[in-house]
């Protein structure tokens, strides 16, 4: 039962240097009231930079929002659908987007948003979420904008002939996303690339912003990877199989499916299964606000499926470098996610001694 007194702020976990994260021994939270809704929270880190957790919505549930409990923040988020079926809407326009295991809603800052889970059993998703709460980006930001006092759910004025089409083109992938709205990225919209010197990690890009970059990595065979750095501090999700992180000493871990870890900016490390089979995780960067502007790996102006970006730019918080996942990865604040018109060269990986 929710505590008395209306909003609850949720823990803030955060760690002096890298950690590993074991799925019991995240922070617990129960978010939402009555009138939202409840949601059972994981709390993996949630420090000055990055803010990752994985909320559970029962079946039949949903979260909205209450007066004291506002889904409108100042922060760009990805929630990645682990478990179960996902509808999740847009409150104040009536855009409502529908999202399975294994797929991703991208939304940015001022986003009011509702998520009801459709499937039979419990629903389960990873959220990344930067500038985190510790900025005041989450339930005192939300304080300060005004109550929504209807709710819609539908956009009668975007029928069309084809509106299966249509609300394909205005919902999936990278040239989709703009301010205000959710952009469902699949597995086909991802940026692949290679990382790492030894046994490469296969690394796809789901959203890159100057404030956050999420990714999907997967590690074969066991090999270690060779060492690999962050710009920005990192928390990680094991998604499935058995992975072994090995940090800037000799000693590594093993972690399975739900546990976590968390890396500060500059934290080398390297990966590698414990058995042969493919191993997935996620990777979720924020980068220090000295991090986000400066100069850098070149910017692309292109926009996917053609068309200028600089409104997107400026509203994805006006140019400036990325925070880079890995070391020396070329990055772009054309769009709210990279169009893949800029990835036609990359930059060499550093290597470490």
């Amino acid at each position: 039962m929710t505590a008395p007194g209306g909003y609850q702020p949720s823990p803030r976990p955060s760690f002096s240097s890298a950690a590993v994260i074991g799925r019991t021994e995240a922070a617990r939270h129960v978010w939402g009231d009555a009138e939202s809704g409840e949601v059972l929270d994981r709390i993996y880190v949630s420090n000055d930079r990055i803010h990752q957790l994985l909320f559970e919505i029962s079946p039949g549930g949903q979260f909205t929002h209450s007066p004291s409990y506002r889904t409108v923040f100042g922060a760009d988020e990805v929630l990645y659908a682990i478990d179960g079926d996902l509808v999740v809407a847009n409150p104040e326009t009536g855009q409502l987007v529908r999202i399975s295991a294994g797929e991703a809603v991208f939304f940015g800052p001022d986003t009011w948003h509702h998520a009801f889970n459709w499937g039979a059993g419990p629903a389960r998703v990873l959220e990344f979420f930067a500038p985190p709460p510790a900025t005041g980006t989450s339930g005192a930001y939300a304080q300060q904008r005004p109550l929504l006092a209807h709710s819609r759910y539908s956009r009668e004025a975007a029928l069309s002939p084809l509106p299966g089409a249509q609300a394909e083109a205005e919902t999936a992938g990278p040239a989709a996303a703009r301010p205000g709205w959710l952009t469902v990225i699949r597995a086909r919209d991802y940026i692949w690339r290679l990382d790492g010197d030894r046994a490469p990690v296969l690394t796809g890009i789901i959203a890159s912003t100057p404030r956050l970059t999420v990714t999907r990595c997967e590690v074969r065979g066991t090999g270690w990877s060779g060492w690999l750095s962050h710009a920005g501090d990192t928390g990680g999700y094991v998604l499935a199989g058995s992975l072994l992180l090995q940090l800037g000493s000799r000693a590594w871990h093993e972690l399975g499916p739900g546990d976590g870890f968390y890396l500060p900016g500059g934290e080398r490390y390297q990966v590698r299964n414990a058995a042969a089979g493919i191993t997935s995780y996620l990777a979720g960067s924020a980068p220090a606000s000295s991090q986000q502007q400066g100069s850098g790996a070149p910017v692309s102006e292109a926009v996917a499926g053609g068309g200028s970006a600089a409104g997107d730019a400026a509203a994805a918080g006006g140019g400036g470098r990325l925070c880079s996942p890995t070391s020396g990865w070329p990055t772009s604040t054309a769009v709210m996610v990279p169009p893949r018109s800029a990835w036609t060269s990359v930059a060499p990986r550093q290597r470490w001694g």
